[in-house]
């Protein structure tokens, strides 16, 4: 029987996150020596290279499965010494990855109510893209679009958020006077909010578009499409109050996308990790459609 040492695996997942041995040793309290030997006999009880060695260390597929493994020891080892009183304070942490569009529009404020139970740490992804963040073991749960459970987890639909082309009045007047025609819209400048984002061309169907803007965050984004730098997709969440108020302008009514939207988590007995998908789930049921 393969045996799987503590240590080994908080090595590996060390490893992962600090990107070196060196770097993972000082975060263990370690000599460098000792991760390599705690990887060489890791790598002998699996008879497979977990660790391609370079700068930054990097996981194997094997390494990968492993790393998610030691994530949930880690997790499940922290919910136990809370449940027995003897986490001296501490509280589990929860890597979840949140869209940008999520936490600025409705997700944030449950994630302040979770904090009280759980230390959270927060990362950015696209909503298409934050499944490989869940599939890779960095994250134990995420919001994305993607329905199909990742293998190890379980999906549950939350809603789903419209996205309708925006622009301000003055950028509409001058870029727009006739509507949105295919010649105008192949002149007007663009706003993405990074590379992975393909709403803008979702919305345009193969149509060409203007020169390009990116902006990564959720809110400067906003602010630039009312600051007139281009058009741009946003949600029905973060754009009813600047339309309302006039700083806005939607130029195609008659064009919107709808994105679903699911929570995805490891699927483990995990009472922090399920408290907060309840959380979520709640919140989700009043802002999402």
């Amino acid at each position: 029987m393969v045996d799987l040492q503590a240590d080994q695996l908080r090595t590996l997942d060390a490893i992962a996150t600090a990107g070196t041995f060196e770097a993972a040793a000082q975060q263990l309290g370690v000599t460098p020596s000792a991760i390599s030997q705690r990887m060489r006999a890791l790598e002998a009880a699996v008879g497979q290279v977990l660790v391609r060695r370079g700068r930054p260390a990097t996981l194997t597929a094997p390494g990968e499965v492993l790393v998610r493994h030691a994530r949930r020891l880690a997790l499940q080892h922290a919910e136990v010494l809370a449940e027995l009183d003897l986490a001296e304070g501490d509280t589990p942490e929860l890597t979840l990855v949140i869209t940008g569009d999520a936490l600025t529009t409705w997700a944030l404020p449950v994630l302040a109510e979770a904090s009280a139970w759980a230390r959270l740490e927060i990362l950015r992804e696209d909503q298409d893209h934050s499944i490989d963040l869940l599939r890779d073991g960095k994250a134990v749960a995420t919001i994305t679009s993607v329905a199909e459970a990742v293998p190890g987890c379980r999906s549950t639909r939350l809603g789903r958020m419209r996205y309708r082309p925006f622009a301000s009045p003055a950028f509409v007047e001058r870029w727009f006077p006739d509507g949105p025609t295919a010649a105008a819209l192949a002149a007007a400048p663009v706003l993405v909010f990074d590379r992975k984002d393909d709403l803008q061309d979702r919305y345009l169907g193969g149509r060409a578009g203007g020169p390009r803007h990116h902006v990564p965050a959720s809110h400067e984004f906003l602010r630039a499409v009312e600051l007139g730098m281009g058009w741009g997709m946003l949600p029905d969440l973060q754009s009813r109050e600047p339309e309302a108020a006039g700083l806005l302008v939607g130029f195609d009514d008659a064009a919107s996308l709808t994105v679903p939207q699911y929570w995805q988590q490891w699927r483990l007995h995990s009472p922090t990790l399920d408290r907060v998908a309840t959380a979520v789930r709640e919140a989700a049921a009043t802002h999402l459609r």
